[in-house]
């Protein structure tokens, strides 16, 4: 079932949803749908039900009928876990909303901690860490910099890009807002501190402490990079560096909703919101960043400093400097 095992409370539609999952796996779906619409009746609130089936009339073709289901499951998930929210808005049926769907992505990342490794690194590819780790050694290497003081990992996962910056930071934090996730990393002993936290709120409540944070396919679910950059900036030292993943993509639009749940960014205009934010560009490449279902996803890395003198403040003094 989505979300880990969610029983419905009743052995009979638990029986109906076991045999629809294994018609399922064998892509029989609108056997499987017609089996969890059988086991609904029984169960009218079960919400891991409702999103099952919207996934089976989905995966059939049936738009609508994976619609109508999604909307029962908005209507008994208030709290998001589910991520009917998102599903609708890709299939056009709500808005599409560019933030953090909070609930869902710390419940993806709970059910999915023990099989994280072995799925995103095992079978899909996965070399986001490598690859930004070598984007930072180039850049510390043409900027002198041997070693940071104080390291943060947004998004920290089972600790993947922190076991690469664990040599190059003197203090190394992990942030995450999954505790499964952090249970998994906290084994290892790779981080001097971890933290169950969400990531806006933990860059807000820091002030200008780290000199080098990494984000490995973190803001893919942020959506809209403004805020984070807006909490990021501050919370680095003057000449700090962060890198991070995205997925992109070559059109106009600045970001949007891809059927996958997560976000993709548009090239240009991220490029343009770092500047806006403040963060001196170093590093830009366009790679494939993992397999997704046998298909190449594009993203960016990036590497950025945020400038060494706080001009603005410069500035602010210069002027009082005059007005004296």
């Amino acid at each position: 079932m989505t979300r880990a095992s969610y029983s419905s409370g009743d052995v009979i539609a638990d029986r109906r949803a076991g045999y629809a999952k294994a018609l399922a796996a064998d892509g029989e779906f609108a056997a499987a749908a017609d089996l969890m619409s059988q086991a609904l009746e029984l169960v009218p609130h079960w919400a891991a039900g409702w999103d099952v089936l919207g996934d089976y009339h989905d995966r059939h073709g049936d738009v609508a009928a994976a619609i109508s289901a999604w909307r029962h499951l908005e209507a008994l998930d208030d709290a998001g876990v589910f991520g009917a929210r998102l599903k609708l808005a890709v299939h056009g049926a709500g808005p599409a909303g560019t933030g953090t769907a909070v609930s869902y992505v710390e419940a993806l990342f709970d059910q999915y901690a023990s099989k994280f490794e072995s799925s995103l690194v095992g079978k899909l590819g996965y070399r986001v860490p490598e690859m930004l780790d070598g984007l930072l050694a180039a850049e510390m290497t043409a900027l002198g910099i041997e070693r940071f003081e104080r390291g943060l990992d947004l998004g920290c996962g089972t600790g993947l890009m922190g076991a690469r910056m664990r040599t190059k930071v003197g203090y190394l934090e992990g942030i995450d807002i999954s505790a499964a996730m952090i249970a998994e990393t906290a084994r290892k002993g790779i981080y001097d501190r971890l933290d169950k936290l969400e990531l806006v709120a933990a860059l807000s409540a820091r002030r200008a402490d780290a000199d080098l944070m990494t984000a490995a396919d973190v803001f893919i679910y942020c959506g809209d990079l403004k805020p984070v950059l807006a909490a990021l900036v501050p919370a680095l030292r003057p000449g700090g560096l962060v890198a991070f993943s995205l997925e992109a993509h070559d059109g106009e639009e600045a970001v949007f909703l891809r059927p996958s749940l997560r976000y993709a960014h548009g090239i240009k205009a991220t490029r343009d919101v770092l500047v806006v934010a403040g963060l001196e560009i170093l590093r830009f490449q366009t790679v494939v960043l993992r397999l997704d279902r046998g298909a190449p996803i594009n993203g960016m890395l990036v590497v950025a400093r945020k400038p060494p003198v706080d001009v603005s403040a410069a500035n602010d003094g210069a002027d009082g400097d005059v007005a004296a």
